[in-house]
Order: C-alpha cells, then sequence, then structure tokens
C-alpha cells in the first residue's frame, strides 16, 4: 500500500470535483472504468493501493464493483455516493461493511453540486464515520473552501443523503406542474418530516436532518435544475417518459431506484411515507396530476 497517497474511484462529475478540490491541497489521483484525459489518472489497480480512497461510484453498482475489484488493505475509505440497494433495501454503510471494517470508513453528506465545487465555490461539508481518527486525517485533504464538519451518525447521513434525492423528483414535479412556491415549500418541509420519521425508525438522530445532512442538502437538491432529480421530477410532469427521460438525462439519477428502496422499507417497517409512495407510483406511470390529488387527500 502506497502511505499517504489519496485516489478517487469514479470519473462521473462529482468524481471530478473531489479530484478537483483535492488536488488544489496535495498531489490526488483519480480512477474508473475507462481511460480519462484527466490529470493524474491512474488505473484502478493503482488507485487500490493508496492509503486513502475516496469513492464516488453510483449506489445500486456497489456491491458488484466492491466484489469484483476491491481487496481490503487496510485502506482508508470516504464513501461519496448517496443512495440505498434497490433489490435488498440495504444502506450503503451496511454494504460496505462486509468489506471493510467501519473504523475504515465514513461517508460525505450535506448540500455540495459538484458543478460549483469544481469552480472552487464556497460549500460546507459532514464527514460521517464512527471513528473521529479517520475524520482527523481525512480532513486535512480537503480545502479552505470546502468546510468539513464530523458527524458519527452514519445512518442518519445516509438516510437523508438518500432520501433527499426522492423528495428532489417530488419537488420537480410540482415546479413542473406550475403548482408555485407554496406548494413547493409545502412539499419541501412536509417530505423532510417524512425524512426523518424514516430515519427515527433506524436509529438516526433528529439532529442530522435538521443540519447540513439532511436540510442543507435537501433544500439544495429540491429547489434546483443542477439537481439531476430534480431535473427528472420535472419532466415527469410533462408526462415524458422515465427511460427516454433517463436517456436524455445521461447521468444517474439515484432517487429514481432509491424511491423504491424506501418504499420496500417504509412497507417492511410500516412507516408512513406517503410522498415517497406517490412519487414511486408516478416513476412506474401514473399520471402526476392523480398523484397530487392522491396526496392532498392522503
Amino acid at each position: 500500500m502506497n502511505k499517504g497517497q489519496i485516489a478517487v474511484i469514479g470519473a462521473g462529475k462529482w468524481g471530478q470535483a473531489l479530484h478537483y478540490a483535492l488536488s488544489t491541497k496535495q498531489n490526488t489521483f483519480i480512477s474508473s472504468r475507462t481511460k480519462r484525459k484527466i490529470k493524474n489518472f491512474i488505473t484502478l489497480e493503482e488507485a487500490l493501493e493508496c492509503e486513502y480512497l475516496i469513492i464516488t461510484i453510483p449506489s445500486q453498482e456497489i456491491r458488484a464493483w466492491l466484489k469484483e475489484n476491491f481487496i481490503f488493505k487496510k485502506q482508508k475509505i470516504l464513501v461519496a455516493s448517496k443512495g440505498i440497494e434497490a433489490k435488498t433495501g440495504m444502506f450503503l454503510n451496511e454494504i460496505y461493511e462486509q468489506f471493510v471494517p467501519s473504523s475504515n470508513i465514513g461517508f460525505i453528506s450535506g448540500p455540495s453540486f459538484a458543478s460549483e465545487v469544481i469552480k472552487g465555490l464556497p460549500a460546507a461539508i459532514v464527514i460521517n464515520s464512527k471513528s473521529k481518527k479517520l475524520y482527523n486525517e481525512f480532513k486535512d485533504f480537503f480545502p479552505d473552501f470546502l468546510k468539513t464538519y464530523y458527524s458519527k451518525d452514519v445512518i442518519g447521513a445516509e438516510i437523508a443523503g438518500a432520501y433527499k434525492n426522492v423528495l428532489a423528483i417530488a419537488s420537480g414535479i410540482c415546479e413542473g406542474l406550475n403548482l408555485g412556491n407554496n406548494a413547493r415549500a409545502s412539499l419541501i418541509s412536509r417530505g423532510l418530516v417524512e425524512m426523518q420519521r424514516f430515519g427515527k425508525h433506524f436509529g438516526a438522530k433528529k439532529s442530522s436532518f435538521v443540519g447540513l445532512s439532511g436540510a442543507g442538502d435537501l433544500f439544495l437538491t429540491a429547489s434546483s435544475t443542477l439537481s439531476r432529480n430534480y431535473r427528472v421530477g420535472l419532466q415527469l410532469a410533462k408526462n415524458k417518459k422515465l427511460d427516454e427521460i433517463l436517456k436524455d438525462l445521461g447521468e444517474v439519477a439515484e432517487g429514481v431506484k432509491t424511491a423504491d428502496a424506501v418504499i420496500h422499507l417504509s412497507k417492511k417497517h410500516n412507516i408512513y411515507t406517503p410522498i415517497a409512495l406517490e412519487v414511486q407510483k408516478v416513476l412506474q406511470g401514473k399520471n402526476p396530476k392523480d398523484s397530487l390529488k392522491d396526496l392532498l387527500n392522503s
């Protein structure tokens, strides 16, 4: 293992943004499935030899990637993906902990659009880990324009980061139907309550949902066309087919699969999640206007 070296795995927009941010402070490598013309691009084999890894692989691909590629060599890992595995309803920390000790894993959360990070615009993020030692090691890699905070509420950060993408789709639908600012503010506020209710069932702390990881990330993602999930909602409101929307998007919108995972878990544990349920139904083809009526009457 190459002591002290850091690599970002995954060269999508978020991976490239984190690579840029960290590169302003120290030499940082980056790797992905396909070779890219990016400074300090290395092979996956070389990247996995680095002591510190930041992984941005989409949440639905994580398990297969770990099985096929990862060998634990005491690497320290920050997970920058957000989502819940749709097939199993498992949280990312549960998947990673099958391959890496929890003391070697942290999770990034908080409001941080890649397009702004890559411009060096200021933002605040939370590094969530059971190990404060791990946080202290990683925080020194981040530049001054990315303010870092520590939390040990891993499950709270995970749920907030995943659920807000589902709510962003709902918010995009609301905007696409021209329902107005009052309706969107009401939707986001009730969505925050719903997300908190869901998180409480799994032992998340209330404070995580009113801070950067919860409200901060939700308000950002559910109110801007820079959000992929918000844009999905906008197009659904125009009755476009989901396959067509995702093809045009050309990127992963995590909220699409996460909606299925949230509803799977809410039904299994009897958790009241009306907004997420209607999002899932619209994704499956329900008319957004009918969904709105049912949501208002629920």
